[in-house]
């Protein structure tokens, strides 16, 4: 039987095209008909596929009407001292996106639907459907405007707006690598909190300057109701605070730059109110009544223990009479209080009579909307645009071209003294092209992803051939190397994109067609580059993925499907790590709850768009030793023709510590990192000679070191099978004998090899598996422990219900550090530590026991020992109930290795060498 099918703008198969005229009366002539033998077609295909129309990431199809033309900011675009690159960093609700918001509405002009939106405190540059729904920023997002300062001149301002949340710290990582300059924002009633200290630290660091913005200082009015002689001394406390942790990050004092509004890197701020000053923008408004002030000189006397005097009008240091007040409550905090009380308290006629005094003049319509909208059109008239925040980035924050050089010394990874390493210190739009990519965007419908690069030299171009670095490149391993063409260019705005023709040094470009090789961060060069390729160095995140979920296909038949998601996701978030076990199992590891919830979301619904099972959440473990070896532990080559001795010992952890952060490196050559650690740590210079390798990677927490005496071991040799031995070591540490976790704070020692003289019986396939297998047995013997990573959590709650939280703390194996008052309010801030483990559903434990008053903050602290000897078989491990301290070691290990598909116990046959098992059980070091 013929099956007929209508097809819109189809070919007619059939010889006879009036074989089925009834056909084109019925559908019209537009209509054409198909006719097949057979359908070709499965089942479960339909007919006619529904149109896909994903909204999870807002993009308006169209520019936005601005303030300046388009042309203007690509002009700026080509001036890059003209150019400002920051990143608006805080602590969560401190009111970072609502500061920016106030950006936009000054350079936008927004339909009214998106306006409302942003009255509504919906945010601009939250894109993302979950972003919106739970009010809070998860990706980082950049919008490129261009303000004026208070002498009109207009400068292109590159601004990353980032995530407060501290599950997110990876995102404000990123941020970093783009930037020249930080704005960050303290709510100034909360204070000083743990996402701005982790950045303060973070950009000390790193030398990145900081301009602080007191923000929500309209709160002390209406929330705190405090009297201006107060509203002082908590905005002081609060730049205080700022200046305290920058100093103690501040490794040369004479380095160290405070914040202070007389110096004019301190701004005030309500995101609510619609207001932005300083204390010279506040002394503008004197000039403007007053000609003759010296708006520069006026505005450094508003801060401080300074005093005015209106008989005489002068300034003193010390106050003429009691209830004196100074000078920012006389001339800055009445007046801002007298504009509030007068527009929440005084009628129609009072409050135009009052407004008219500040040459504000309103219609009649407006004084009878509520009062906050009121409010806000009011500030903003008196107080004007941002000028305030934008003179305080330009003098405090350098441009493009002055920062490049540092922002190489830093990063970049090839010699300085090379052409295009000069060329990028220059900022060099006709240099040769050098992007650094940190970051992945994905498209409207999730189908693409856009690298997001800082040009730091040429000008890249539409349709351009470039190569692509990934992570792994280096002059030695090419592998990770990839041609391609630039498919698309654009400036990226949040909401929309700019398409560019080309983009020169000192700017950000959104670039199509470079994804397909890029896991996380990737040099870029032209295609023609012809000297040696040098890349960025990887970015160092703010916390650890350890927070992990294994996940898999509800249908066995989407597992294709769930890998393609799973490696998109992990290339839009980036701290996140995906990776599939021995078991078949496929594991996704992150820094917390909201962040794991984040990210599944996006698995099921953006990218993978499929049903998907989510195991209980667990956390990763590392391995450690507390000891040194007790043998020396050895291994045999399966052809008995070498033999490795090696053994272990606990690394200190300051060592461990230098290590990740980068602080050494071994490409520095053995002299170097032996006067480092000579220097820093105390070790004999020998024994900083003989280091031959961090792992896991470059730059693990564990040691790998030659301790052979040249009288016992044949150098030559030795060094003939140096790099075998090293993968052996790099495999030890990242999966480690007691459940497959990386191995942590431990010190290998190379005590004595005996090597076979023919090259062919001492390859590596013989000495990569035995100095594994020599590494383990080392480490066996050395009295190993489990490590479990610790959270370090920041409670803030009302002084009413700080007394509940005790309970709830030490039923998770907690313990609060510090309970103290937030200055100048009613609340508390509760610190201490906390098993990642125990903290599943800690937090919403402790809304409930608040009544839901509590903001809980919890950020990865440290690793420490479980409590019990991972090793020993005789403790029972209870079913049902919790497992006592003692068996809390064995408990997580036997429970690791069975979700894993290992067997409970070691299999000490395939650890060890047979004649070295009875040895080490004789010593009592492994079990029976």
């Amino acid at each position: 039987m013929q099956l007929t099918r209508i097809i819109a703008n189809a070919v007619v198969l059939h010889e006879d095209k009036d074989y089925y005229p009834s056909q084109r009366e019925v559908y019209g002539e537009d209509v054409e008909t198909m006719v097949q033998e057979r359908d070709n077609q499965s089942l479960s295909e339909p007919i006619i596929k529904p149109v896909e129309n994903k909204l999870f990431i807002i993009e308006e199809k169209e520019l936005p009407t601005v303030n300046y033309t388009w042309s203007w900011q690509s002009s700026l675009m080509g001036l890059p001292e003209h150019i400002r690159n920051i990143a608006i960093v805080g602590h969560l609700n401190h009111g970072k996106t609502s500061l920016l918001d106030l950006l936009v509405k000054e350079t936008h002009v927004l339909p009214d639907r998106d306006r409302a939106k942003i009255d509504e405190q919906l945010r601009y540059t939250d894109t993302h459907i979950l972003e919106q729904e739970r009010g809070l920023t998860i990706k980082s997002s950049p919008i490129s405007l261009v303000l004026q300062n208070t002498k009109e001149k207009s400068y292109l301002f590159n601004i990353m707006d980032t995530p407060g949340h501290v599950n997110f710290l990876d995102e404000v990582s990123v941020a970093t690598q783009f930037v020249d300059g930080l704005v960050l924002v303290v709510d100034v009633v909360e204070g000083l909190m743990i996402t701005a200290r982790k950045v303060i630290e973070q950009a000390c660091l790193e030398k990145i300057p900081i301009v602080l913005v007191l923000n929500k200082v309209d709160r002390l009015i209406l929330d705190l109701k405090l009297p201006p002689s107060e509203a002082y001394y908590k905005l002081r406390y609060c730049i205080d605070q700022v200046n305290t942790l920058i100093k103690e990050n501040t490794f040369n004092d004479d380095e160290f730059v405070p914040l202070s509004p007389e110096k004019g890197n301190v701004v005030f701020a309500s995101s609510t109110s619609n207001f932005i000053f300083s204390t010279y923008s506040f002394a503008l408004h004197y000039k403007e009544t007053s000609p003759s002030v010296d708006a520069v000189g006026f505005s450094k006397r508003l801060w401080g223990d300074i005093y005015y005097n209106p008989e005489s009008r002068k300034f003193s240091r010390k106050p003429l009479e009691n209830g004196a007040k100074r000078t920012f409550e006389h001339f800055i905090l009445d007046p801002l209080y007298k504009i509030f009380t007068s527009v929440l308290e005084k009628e129609k006629e009072d409050l135009s009579e009052t407004l008219a005094k500040l040459n504000i003049y309103l219609k009649p319509s407006t004084y009878s909307i509520d009062v906050r909208p009121l409010l806000q059109t009011v500030c903003q008239l008196f107080f004007g645009n941002s000028a305030a925040l934008v003179d305080a980035v330009l003098e405090h924050i350098k441009s493009p071209t002055e920062n490049a050089k540092a922002k190489v010394e830093r990063a970049f990874t090839g010699p300085l003294d090379s052409e295009v390493a000069k060329s990028m210190s220059a900022c060099d739009s006709n240099g040769p092209l050098v992007i650094h990519v940190a970051k992945l965007f994905s498209s409207p419908d999730s189908k693409e992803m856009y690298a997001l690069g800082r040009v730091m030299s040429g000008t890249i171009s539409q349709g351009q051939r470039v190569s692509v670095l990934g992570e792994t490149y280096s002059e030695y391993d090419t592998e990770d190397l990839n041609e391609t063409t630039v498919s698309g260019l654009w400036v990226y705005q949040s909401r929309y994109k700019i398409p560019m023709e080309g983009v020169p040094a000192g700017n950000w470009a959104l670039i199509k067609g470079v994804d397909s090789s890029i896991v996380k961060s990737a040099t870029i060069y032209s295609a023609d580059f012809n000297d040696d390729m040098h890349i960025f160095k990887p970015i160092s995140y703010m916390g650890q993925a350890i927070f992990k979920v294994a996940v898999e296909p509800v249908n066995p038949s989407e597992l294709p499907k769930m890998l393609e998601g799973l490696r998109k996701v992990s290339k839009s978030y980036a701290l996140l790590q995906t990776k599939a076990e021995e078991s078949g199992e496929h594991v996704i590891l992150g820094s917390g709850e909201l962040y794991m919830d984040c990210v599944l979301y996006d698995l099921r619904i953006l990218y993978a768009d499929m049903a998907i099972k989510v195991s209980d959440p667990v956390v990763r473990f590392s391995e450690t030793c507390i000891e040194t070896s007790r043998a020396r532990c050895y291994a045999i080559t399966p052809n008995k023709q070498n033999k490795i001795s090696i053994i272990a010992q606990p690394l200190d952890k300051s060592v461990a510590a230098d290590i990740e952060a980068g602080n050494v490196v071994l490409e520095w050559g053995p002299k170097k990192v032996a006067k480092y650690m000579n220097q820093n740590h105390d070790w004999d210079l020998l024994a900083g000679r003989s280091i031959w390798a961090f792992g896991p990677e470059d730059n693990g927490p564990n040691v790998l070191m030659d301790d052979t005496i040249p009288d016992e071991v044949d150098k030559k040799l030795l060094f003939s099978v140096k790099e075998s031995i090293k993968q052996g070591f790099q495999w030890a540490v990242r999966d480690g004998p007691l459940c497959e976790e990386p191995i942590r704070n431990t010190q290998y020692k190379i005590v004595d090899v005996v090597l076979a003289s023919q090259p062919n019986l001492r390859n590596s396939n013989q000495i990569i598996s035995t100095a594994r297998r020599a590494c383990y047995s080392a480490f066996l013997a050395a009295a190993p422990r489990l490590m479990e990573p610790i959270y370090q959590f920041h409670i803030v709650v009302p002084y009413d219900h700080a007394s509940a939280l005790s309970q709830t703390v030490e039923r998770r194996r907690g313990y609060i550090a510090s309970d103290k008052p937030v200055a100048g309010t009613q609340l508390r801030l509760v610190t201490g530590t906390i098993p990642v483990i125990d903290s599943i559903g800690f937090e919403t434990d402790v809304r409930i026991v608040t009544k839901g008053f509590a903001s809980v903050s919890l950020l990865f602290h440290e690793w420490d020992n479980v409590p019990g000897d991972p090793l020993d078989s005789t403790q029972r491990i209870p079913q049902l109930e919790p497992a006592p301290q003692s068996a809390m070691a064995r408990e997580f290990i036997v429970k690791t290795r069975r979700r894993k598909g290992l067997s409970d116990d070691l299999p000490l046959t395939k650890l060890f060498d047979p004649s070295l098992v009875k040895t080490l059980q004789e010593a009592d070091l492994l079990p029976r």
